[in-house]
């Protein structure tokens, strides 16, 4: 008989304060996850509506692949470690700074199928954030699902109020009419721009999928959770609506997800089978390299993906990441 892994009195308290959190946001069937801040101001926004680019520009060219052993990796002190190997998250986020958290809560379903952001990956870069001084640290997604059951059935929601952050569902009166410029197909399209509008720096947090229209669900795809409207009609032109997201949102950092990487039946999977023990975690300032590293681990190139080259060639960032400002680290 195998034995059963045992858990010290601290992290048995938090998995009980996680569940019942989840519980109970469940059972409140939505009450209480909205936006207590007042609302953005929209009304001279018009045509002229811009999205601030959240990038710092010393941190450019940045990249930190963290490995380790699947089984026995952190995620938390994981991306801890490669944070710090690029400075810290001091470098990334300044005392009295407002940070979003763009994760991946798609769908109503348990963190072990990998469909979705880790909470414990949530959980741990919002405390980061909440460690280098930030003022507030939100967290949000536009999921395909119901969203107030989506956030609670993932564990999003209780891993962020863990860390002090605050999760905001999107509503209608969050979201804004935008045109990409010199995009073809996010025009005059409904974005979820209220949270976009009070932050200073924006982090993305993905994990690795097989999708089966992009060939691959990474970090630059993840922006699509910004979107509202039928936009699943861009599933028609998949690769060129990532490069327009690309475009739209110049993150501060993005974090990659692949110590369990989804390798079929993506992005939704559903089985256990599906998923892969890749132990990796990729932390990086350019979403296109972070992605073509990320490409590696479903056993694909960036060449196999389309989207990554239509990105670089906006100037989304550069695909090549070997030659940017590599680390690599080994944890657990």
């Amino acid at each position: 008989m195998a034995s059963v892994p045992t858990i010290d009195r601290r992290e048995f308290l938090r998995r009980c304060t996680r569940a019942g959190l989840s519980v109970a946001a469940a059972s409140a069937l939505g009450i209480g996850f909205y936006d207590n801040q007042p609302p953005v101001d929209l009304s001279e926004a018009g045509e002229g509506l811009q999205i601030p680019d959240f990038s710092i520009a010393e941190m450019r060219g940045k990249i930190c692949i963290a490995r380790g052993a699947a089984q026995g990796m952190d995620r938390a002190e994981t991306v801890r470690q490669a944070f710090e190997s690029l400075g810290g998250m001091k470098a990334f986020v300044k005392p009295g700074e407002r940070v979003l958290l763009k994760v991946n809560a798609a769908f109503a379903s348990p963190p072990a199928l990998g469909a979705t952001s880790h909470p414990d990956l949530v959980e741990a870069v919002a405390q980061l954030c909440q460690d280098a001084g930030a003022a507030r640290v939100i967290v949000t997604d536009n999921p395909i699902n119901d969203p107030a059951s989506c956030f609670a059935l993932t564990g999003i929601d209780s891993a962020a109020r863990l860390a002090g952050a605050e999760v905001v569902i999107p509503r209608e009166s969050l979201f804004q009419r935008f045109s990409v410029p010199g995009g073809r197909l996010i025009r005059d399209w409904p974005v979820l721009y209220a949270p976009l509008a009070r932050v200073d720096r924006v982090i993305g947090l993905a994990p690795v999928k097989d999708h089966h229209r992009s060939g691959a669900s990474m970090t630059l795809k993840n922006w699509y959770g910004l979107l509202g409207g039928r936009r699943n009609i861009f599933h028609q032109d998949i690769h060129t609506i990532i490069q327009e997201l690309a475009i739209m949102i110049r993150p501060t950092a993005v974090v990659l997800d692949g110590m369990q990487t989804m390798m079929t039946n993506g992005p939704t999977g559903g089985s256990l089978s599906d998923l892969k023990p890749t132990g990796t975690l990729i932390v990086s300032t350019d979403p296109v390299a972070a992605d073509a590293a990320g490409a590696t681990l479903l056993g694909r190139t960036a060449a196999d993906l389309p989207f990554i080259a239509k990105a670089e060639s906006a100037g989304a960032g550069i695909a090549d990441y070997r030659s940017l400002d590599l680390k690599e680290i080994q944890t657990g």
